[in-house]
């Protein structure tokens, strides 16, 4: 039921402290929010109900301390957390936006508001163009015309507040897997832009059937997460959570369910081709119903599926339906055919501890991917030239005597030996050609140097697809979805080599990535013989399941089934990454 507590809850909880904390220490590497982030990881991933601890219970889970097991003994019995409502009030939404800026963390975000008043993003644009930013310490010119340029290229400014895919979609997912289990509730979708998979997201549109509307928006507004109620109705209902995400709900009669999620789904362009073409075939296409103009009756009205079909069209995914011609390709029978999870056959970018940042071990990620019933894999932990994080040679040879140990273990997966390259500034890549050839599978990655002219940025990703052990580039532009803009580089240029050197370019699946980005693997579409992989660059085994967002993701860029090479068999697969070398 939706008000019930959950692990989640509290997790969220914990994580909202510990990013609020950082405001209050003034520092990125709080102990404190580092202590309630390892709190939260851990109540995340136990195996019991902890809403049902006592204080001895939360005590004895390993990462949570005296001070925080208290917090949440306080948030289950209030639903509220002091520290957390004196922090929210303190650094609201607009505030903590801040820090998505490059350059700008928590304590340059209080100097901002403190000797400039800087309470927004949109007053931080408008201190740059007054030029007061270069009054304060460690700032100059330059550093704030970079700020500025990152605004824009970040999209932050302007009256709608947008909100990044990576956090808006766990927040709809949570809220439909509340209210689906509400006796209600007949049906339930998150729709909008959320559900055509943009990246970032200006309010999340929640659809409901039911014949019972008061009782849905009852258990809508008192979810626990709710910071404010702006709207509450029988139709309609709006809420905001506490990180100031806006989301709305309505309901409607079982039999217009589809004709709603039509509609609420959009894009405005495709709704309006949608109903040109109704009324062409003498048909009114609205929210309610397809309906016939001679009969006044519905024609079809309950599903999606339904109305296309009425319309003479096969099922367009509302990851296409933005007005791009997929209703004329829908027509034609020239969309093309999207992948599924289920087709992808591997996984080729895949970390584990033996990577500084990788948080489940080698034997517990190959084991995962097995249980997902995959055919290969690709171990990519970093390579030597990332600091901290990169294996040196003799970490490598020590990782693949584990890995040849494990591929007795699981002899139905074929496991590859790979490495995450790093792409130096001129486009050099880790170890030398000898060493580089010992390894099966081979990703190259921008890490650093995100601010090279494009020319530069170009040849760098160029020279890497000639390297012959280089099989794919990886996260092409680099880009952090809301918090770092992409590297600029001239894009056919890269598409030109990627086809003579026969090296792909990786779709990845992290929600805060999805990179290559949708726009461009659509003005790819017509490349027959550019190659792509659908990679989740996972480490952790929970994120192997980010499958399903990099395949979304494809969709939407009219990436067809036949050009992901990780849905090819193992032995097609292997003889085209060997083909290179």
């Amino acid at each position: 039921m939706s008000g019930t507590r959950t692990n989640d809850d509290v997790a969220r909880a914990l994580l909202q402290l510990a990013e609020l904390s950082k405001f209050e220490d003034a520092n990125p590497q709080s102990f404190r929010a580092r202590a309630y982030e390892r709190a939260a990881t851990a109540i995340r991933s136990s195996p019991s109900d902890v809403t049902d601890h006592d204080l001895e219970g939360l005590r004895a889970i390993a990462g949570v301390g005296d001070g925080t097991a208290r917090k949440i003994v306080e948030y289950l019995g209030t639903g509220r957390i002091g520290k957390l409502d004196r922090l929210r009030a303190a650094y609201p939404p607009e505030f903590v936006e801040l820090t998505r800026i490059p350059g700008i963390g928590p304590k340059t975000a209080i100097l901002l508001r403190e000797r400039l008043g800087v309470e927004s993003v949109d007053q931080l644009r408008s201190a740059i163009d007054d030029e007061r930013l270069r009054e304060l310490p460690g700032f100059g010119p330059q550093s704030e015309e970079k700020i500025g340029v990152a605004i824009e290229r970040l999209g932050l400014q302007g009256k709608e507040r947008r909100t990044p895919i990576g956090e808006a979609l766990p927040v709809a997912v949570d809220i439909v897997g509340r209210l689906s289990g509400h006796p209600a509730v007949d049906a339930i979708r998150y729709c909008g832009s959320l559900r055509r998979f943009r990246e970032t997201i200006g309010d999340v549109d929640i659809l409901v059937s039911s014949d019972r509307p008061e009782e849905v928006a009852a258990a809508f507004v008192n979810l626990p997460f709710v910071s404010d109620v702006p709207a509450r109705g029988v139709t309609k209902s709006a809420i905001v959570t506490h990180e100031g995400l806006p989301v709305d709900l309505r309901t409607v009669p079982a039999e217009s369910f589809g004709a709603a999620t039509l509609y609420f789904t959009g894009s405005k362009a495709h709704n309006i081709a949608l109903r040109q073409r109704a009324i062409e075939r003498g048909l009114l296409l609205n929210e309610y119903a397809l309906i016939d103009t001679g009969t006044a009756e519905p024609v079809a009205s309950r599903t999606e599926r339904e109305i296309y079909e009425a319309l003479g069209l096969p099922f367009i995914p509302p990851t296409m339906r933005e007005g791009r011609g997929e209703i004329e390709a829908a027509d034609a029978g020239t969309l093309p055919v999207p992948v599924r999870v289920e087709d992808l056959r591997g996984d080729l970018h895949v970390h584990s501890t033996w990577s500084g940042d990788g948080r489940s071990s080698l034997a517990e990620m190959v084991a995962a991917v097995a249980e997902r019933g995959l055919d290969y894999v690709a171990i990519t932990d970093h390579a030597e030239d990332l600091v901290i994080n990169g294996l040196s040679r003799e970490e490598v040879l020590a990782e693949r005597a584990e890995i040849d140990a494990l591929r007795d273990v699981h002899p139905d997966v074929k496991i590859l030996h790979g490495a995450e390259l790093n792409i130096g500034p001129q486009g050099s890549v880790d170890y030398d050609d000898g060493f580089l050839s010992e390894f099966d599978w081979c990703v190259a990655s921008v890490h650093s140097h995100f601010d090279l002219p494009a020319a530069v940025q170009t040849e760098r990703i160029v020279r890497a697809m000639e390297h012959p052990s280089v099989n794919a580039i990886g996260h092409l532009t680099g880009r952090r979805i809301g918090r770092r803009p992409g590297i600029d580089f001239d894009l056919d240029a890269v598409f030109a080599a990627a086809l003579r050197t026969g090296t792909a370019l990786e779709i990845n699946s992290h929600l805060d990535r999805l990179d290559v980005p949708s726009d461009m693997l659509f003005l790819a579409r017509g490349l027959k013989d550019l190659v792509f992989v659908i990679s989740t660059d996972a480490h952790h085994t929970t994120e192997l399941d980010n499958a399903r967002w990099g395949v979304l993701n494809a969709a939407r860029g009219w990436v067809d089934r036949a050009r992901v090479a990780n849905t090819w068999n193992t032995e097609r697969f292997l003889e085209w990454s060997r083909s290179k070398k």
